[in-house]
């Protein structure tokens, strides 16, 4: 049986998800942050027959994320998604690929990354000349034109709306360098909850790199995360050259997570 999980459940709710609590880190952030009412977000719940918890989906604005630990009823869930417009699905590798398997979903371009965790900080480094800033609302613009310039990120109309919100409900934050006046590197947490916190949105300015900006926005921010909050980081990365930079800097890889965009 599915059905919309309410404030009522959340208890089983989370002792469910923090059974694996990186890979769910999205879906216990946002819970945190907004609650199971609201127009943004919407959560389901497969139960058993004893009424055991075995799947969720969250649906985050126009997002849907899935977990499972076992077999679920993703043909059930598939009924709850959009019926026009490309879907936006994602969640561990082997739960979306029951959604593969479905026929007449119209899932988007499909990402497979590998899953990266971090439980130790990273010494500071010195290779950047420039100091690390932590970003406010008057820099999401500038955050959107630099994440623009790198061809491997999808720029949706909702990217800049979810910035902003992060930033409100302090779920996620951006450390940046600049020069020039130009924000030239940066990186970004999103779904931060009172234990944990997902890196994204790391890049830098194609006329700025090589010059270990990135890295030095990155290290200040596990630094204040791990050190100063005491939270796991976690990532994500299809790049072997960024994956090598990530497990230097301390993460080690704990499965395969898809997206379809």
């Amino acid at each position: 049986m599915i059905r919309r999980l309410t404030e009522n459940d959340h208890g089983q709710t989370f002792s469910f998800l923090k059974e694996e609590p990186s890979f769910n880190l999205f879906i216990i952030g946002d819970i945190e942050a907004f609650g199971y009412e609201s127009d943004f977000q919407q959560i389901w719940g497969e139960f058993d027959k004893k009424q055991n918890l075995i799947s969720i989906m969250l649906r985050f604005h126009d997002s849907y994320l899935v977990y499972a630990q076992q077999e679920f009823n993703a043909a059930g869930y598939a009924s709850l998604l959009p019926a026009e417009g490309t879907i936006h699905l994602s969640g561990k590798s082997e739960v979306m690929a029951q959604f593969e398997s479905l026929e007449g979903l119209n899932l988007g371009e499909k990402k497979q990354m590998y899953f990266a965790e971090c439980r130790i900080c990273p010494a500071a480094g010195t290779s950047a000349s420039k100091s690390v800033q932590i970003a406010g609302f008057e820099d999401v613009d500038r955050i959107m034109q630099l994440r623009s310039t790198i061809k491997e990120f999808a720029i949706t109309p909702s990217r800049r709306e979810i910035l902003v919100q992060a930033m409100k409900s302090k779920t996620g934050r951006t450390y940046y360098i600049e020069e020039d006046g130009k924000m030239t590197a940066c990186s970004s947490t999103a779904a931060e909850n009172s234990f944990s916190a997902m890196v994204v949105g790391v890049c830098t300015h194609p006329e700025y790199r090589n010059r270990g900006y990135a890295s030095e926005t990155l290290k200040a921010l596990l630094k204040d995360l791990m050190e100063n909050e005491n939270k796991i980081v976690c990532l994500f990365y299809d790049n072997p050259a960024a994956g090598s930079i990530y497990h230097r800097l301390g993460f080690k890889d704990i499965g395969k997570w898809t997206m379809f965009r």
